[in-house]
């Protein structure tokens, strides 16, 4: 009971958080008092409305949504295989890390532009989404693998533990918190960078051409309210994914 009035009052105070903001919000709109500059929130509210009646606005989203998915699922499933070998072999970790480090070092904006002239336009955000996040699960993956307890390896090894058993019980619960982390991270980092690469590949059908078309138009009260679609998206997938975790988690290994 008190941990339920504990979750019932946690809920109250965020939910209050964000009122909070978003009357700082409408009072800094009021000081500026340019909507062009910052729109009011029920500017925002009102240009949102009319986008989600448009077949246009639904269609933009599923395919935001498909490219995200896609790019994202293929970083986990590479980053986990690869970086399971790697942190299992030295050699293969050796190979693959300044290939990581290259990744993270170079800006997003460079490898759009290589990825502008390597793929057709809706293929861009899922390359850049893959090879944003691939970094970040696999650095995870290969941390969670160094970070298991020595002991219980050597113990294991002693009284000759089949070596799936060793996997199943040590291993994995391991490395599952290090992968539920990475996989929290890169599905933020995914919105982020795929949006922006449909900013400049500029799909038919994509959250970020109408970001783009906002700009040129100079419709403040559209660009802010696809900004807050990808805010409700990417917050929304999030839970999505730690709830999983959690019955995953409750289910065991």
């Amino acid at each position: 009971m008190k941990s339920f009035i504990t979750l019932k009052n946690n809920k109250t105070f965020k939910a209050w958080v964000i009122i909070f903001w978003i009357l700082v919000w409408g009072i800094v709109s009021l000081l500026i008092n340019k909507e062009i500059y910052l729109p009011s929130p029920i500017s925002t509210l009102e240009a949102f409305l009319k986008l989600v009646v448009k077949v246009e606005f639904w269609k933009s989203i599923f395919l935001s949504i498909f490219r995200v998915m896609f790019g994202f699922i293929i970083s986990c499933i590479l980053g986990i295989f690869i970086g399971i070998i790697c942190g299992l072999n030295k050699l293969f970790y050796e190979l693959f890390n300044p290939l990581i480090v290259s990744i993270k070092s170079t800006p997003v904006m460079s490898f759009i532009i290589i990825a502008l002239i390597w793929f057709k336009s809706g293929n861009v955000p899922i390359f850049i989404c893959f090879l944003m996040c691939f970094p970040v699960i696999w650095t995870n993956v290969v941390e969670g693998i160094r970070n298991v307890d020595s002991n219980l390896l050597e113990m294991s090894h002693i009284y000759n533990v089949k070596r799936y058993m060793i996997i199943r019980k040590i291993y994995i619960p391991s490395v599952i918190p290090y992968i539920s982390a990475a996989i929290t991270m890169a599905l933020g980092l995914g919105w982020k960078v795929t949006v922006a690469a449909e900013v400049l590949s500029s799909p038919k059908y994509s959250i970020g051409k109408h970001l783009y078309d906002a700009k040129v138009y100079l419709e403040s009260a559209d660009l802010f309210a696809w900004t807050g679609v990808i805010i409700i998206l990417s917050f929304g997938f999030e839970f999505l994914f730690k709830y999983i975790f959690k019955r995953l988690k409750l289910v065991g290994y």
